[in-house]
């Protein structure tokens, strides 16, 4: 009753009704094909048992009863058991993990009303259609009448912070009270329980609620009372069954109709066939619906107990295989070896720009989306924004707080969110502030979900993201929020850092990290952009989106390449054991001819096609001799001088050259490089906001010393 409770607490009924074809198909084929197929398999295993044998003394005539829980428990899926395996996996914010959660969350509310119908038809005598339609009318009656009065008077408790945490007690008489009515109307108490946690209000409410009571009913209850069936599978006995070795096979054909209906409805949908073949070994996944159906047949005596142990094993089996069969068809670890350079440099002027912009809350929103305007997006070349609300992962059961039923427009997507009424008003206020930019530019597309998971491992959600969308860049917030008022002091998450740290790692796409300033809107002034420019790739891919920048008309781009001479220009020995700092630098082996090479071409195309058609692009270069780390931070102060509005900088500039190696062993934040750093720093004293860029490299390893590690052994929290 608890872990039912917190399971309705946890759903949100309204994403059912707004489902989509495809998963509304899946769902259906993996309902009504395992029940077509159950009936087989039950008869079969039937057929199997020796009238000898000892468990056929205790064996009654089989009903219709016995097919229908046979079949029920054959084909519901549990979604929170399921959702938690796709959070696990990295799979929940994929098309693929979508599409299993559509039909996961149709096929439980199919198992629940029906379980609601079935049990008062399971006992002998009396009157079961008396029993469903109370129950039905009850179930009415409670979102109604009792949700309608609770909701405003928890919702105002909540709010307020009157809500005392030994008023839990309340909830529980409400769930005991409604568990009692439907048990004396002849169904099941857990269905009360169910009922009782889909009316009350979700949000922060829930979040208290689970917090409070989901270790103890997950940690302690639960293994309690799943133990209890373990007592029940005399395993000796069925192995000495004269055909143990055909209900072993007949355990195994069990996982199968719900892999064919799946292959075959995502065949009609043009989907691939491995795609299929997951999606139907997700739906396997059984949950406590189908433990509580063979519960209910036992203690009803509708079941011997062979076919129960038959039934039971083949649920621990199907939901056990689960994982290591997807990790080994699916291979989600292995989704992001790239076949071609997903960058910036490498986009055709033709074709649409793909960015996925990670934000945490409203503000970071409102500065990625003025370097969004700053990118200029046209007809020619538009651009599709993916924006990823990233919300840090509090407890277990937060996974499945956001169902993932995308029901995007033409223009405007967005996710069904049910975590939390503060961050539905941040995620409301996101989506707002994406679709005016839509309605400012009519080249500008974009979708929108939000991202629960730990922050430990959120990075690889956003890898998902950008594999899915097909991503050339992925916008990150510096850790640092940078107030415009004199004497205010700066924000730091340093949490953030090491999300930014982990994308930089091993993302499947260019990256860039934005620190904001108080960018404004292309709409309200000329923007003036100053792209430093010393060499690699980096480098190259920041002057791409620089150039693609100033293709705007109210844009101004001032490109400085600073030229190493003399003992400036002295590298450091590429040998990847020599080249770790104390901190950990980045370090890639490369061909430094043919770096200078590639270095070469980018200026010479881009002074030829860029500064020579348009007035307002401007090119210049300076020089730089000595190799002692002095002349690098006057020169970008002279640079400073004339103001600008945003810097674009790469991320590794320099990074094999003796005097960049020296500045960055004094970086405080190494993973912005040593421009970057420079810029960012508070004592430079510049006002304009930086944009450092990294481009995507196949085996580009980097590995940053941690954010909160700061000198003089002080930590800014």
């Amino acid at each position: 009753m608890y872990y039912v409770f917190l399971s309705g607490l946890e759903m949100n009924s309204d994403t059912i009704l707004r489902s989509r074809k495809k998963g509304t198909s899946i769902a259906i084929a993996g309902i009504v094909t395992p029940m077509l197929f159950g009936v087989g398999f039950l008869a079969l295993q039937q057929k199997l048992l020796d009238r000898n044998d000892v468990l056929i003394q205790l064996r009654k005539e089989i009903h219709g009863e016995a097919y229908l829980f046979w079949c029920l428990a054959l084909s519901v899926t549990g979604f929170p058991v399921l959702a938690r395996i796709l959070a696990k996996l990295k799979l929940l914010y994929t098309k693929l993990g979508k599409d299993a959660l559509t039909a996961a969350m149709l096929t439980d509310a199919y198992g629940w009303v029906m379980f609601t119908l079935l049990i008062p038809y399971s006992s002998r005598g009396g009157k079961p259609y008396l029993s469903v339609i109370s129950t039905l009318l009850f179930i009415v009656f409670c979102f109604t009448v009792v949700r309608p009065i609770l909701t405003p008077i928890i919702e105002h408790r909540t709010s307020t912070d009157t809500w005392r945490k030994s008023q839990l007690l309340d909830v529980l008489m409400g769930l005991f009270i409604c568990s009692y009515i439907t048990d004396c109307l002849g169904t099941h108490p857990i269905v009360g329980a169910f009922v009782f946690g889909l009316i009350l209000p979700h949000g922060k409410f829930a979040d208290m609620v689970l917090e409070m009571s989901a270790d103890f009913v997950s940690g302690i209850l639960c293994p309690v009372y799943f133990a209890g069936f373990g007592f029940r599978l005399n395993l000796p006995f069925l192995l000495m069954h004269h055909n143990a070795g055909l209900m072993l096979l007949i355990m195994l054909l069990l996982s199968i109709p719900k892999v064919l209906s799946s292959m075959i409805v995502t065949f009609f949908f043009g989907m691939p066939a491995r795609d299929g073949l997951a999606i139907g070994l997700l739906l396997n996944t059984k949950g406590i619906m189908a433990v509580i159906l063979l519960n209910v047949a036992w203690d009803k005596k509708i079941l011997d107990p062979y076919t129960f142990m038959v039934m039971m094993l083949a649920i621990i089996v199907m939901t056990v295989m689960v994982s290591p069969l997807i990790n080994a068809i699916y291979k989600p670890k292995f989704r992001f070896l790239q076949s071609q350079l997903r960058t910036v440099q490498k986009q055709r002027f033709d074709m649409e720009l793909r960015i996925v912009a990670c934000v945490h809350n409203a503000k970071h929103a409102d500065n990625m989306i003025h370097v969004i305007e700053a990118t200029n997006a046209s007809r020619v070349s538009p651009i599709h924004v993916s924006v990823a609300h990233l919300v840090k992962l509090s407890r277990h059961g937060t996974a499945i707080l956001v169902p993932h039923m995308d029901h995007s427009i033409s223009t405007v997507g967005a996710e069904a969110t049910n975590y939390g009424s503060q961050l539905e008003l941040e995620f409301e206020s996101i989506t707002n502030a994406f679709e005016e930019l839509v309605e400012q530019y009519n080249a500008v597309r974009f979708d929108i979900s939000g991202v629960v998971s730990s922050y430990t491992t959120i990075h690889e959600d956003i890898f998902n993201i950008a594999e899915e969308k097909r991503a050339s860049l992925i916008l990150l917030p510096f850790h640092k929020d940078f107030s415009t008022v004199e004497g205010a002091q700066e924000i730091i998450h340093n949490e953030h850092c090491e999300i930014n740290k982990n994308v930089l790692q091993q993302a499947p796409c260019s990256v860039g990290i934005f620190l904001d300033r108080g960018l404004g809107s292309l709409l309200e002034t000329k923007l003036r952009i100053i792209m430093i420019f010393i060499g690699g790739p980096d480098d190259r891919e920041a002057l791409s989106i620089a150039w693609r920048m100033a293709g705007h008309p109210g844009t101004r781009l001032h490109v400085v390449r600073i030229n190493l001479l003399g003992k400036a220009a002295e590298e450091t020995k590429l040998k990847m054991e020599k080249s770790k700092s104390r901190h950990g630098m980045l370090s890639t082996v490369i061909d430094s001819a043919m770096q200078k090479e590639l270095d070469e071409e980018s200026i010479i195309s881009f002074r030829h096609k860029a500064v020579h058609n348009n007035d307002s692009i401007v090119y210049s270069e300076k020089e730089v001799r000595s190799n002692t780390g002095e002349e690098i931070p006057t020169l970008l102060s002279e640079i400073d001088k004339p103001g600008y509005d945003l810097y674009i900088v790469g991320q590794g500039s320099g990074k094999n050259s003796v005097i960049f190696s020296r500045l960055l062993e004094w970086c405080d934040h190494p993973e912005l490089g040593v421009v970057g750093d420079i810029l960012a720093s508070t004592s430079f004293g510049s006002q304009s906001s930086v944009l450092i860029v990294q481009q995507y490299m196949i085996g580009r390893k980097s590995v940053v010393r941690k954010c909160h590690e700061v000198k003089n052994g002080t930590d800014n929290l």
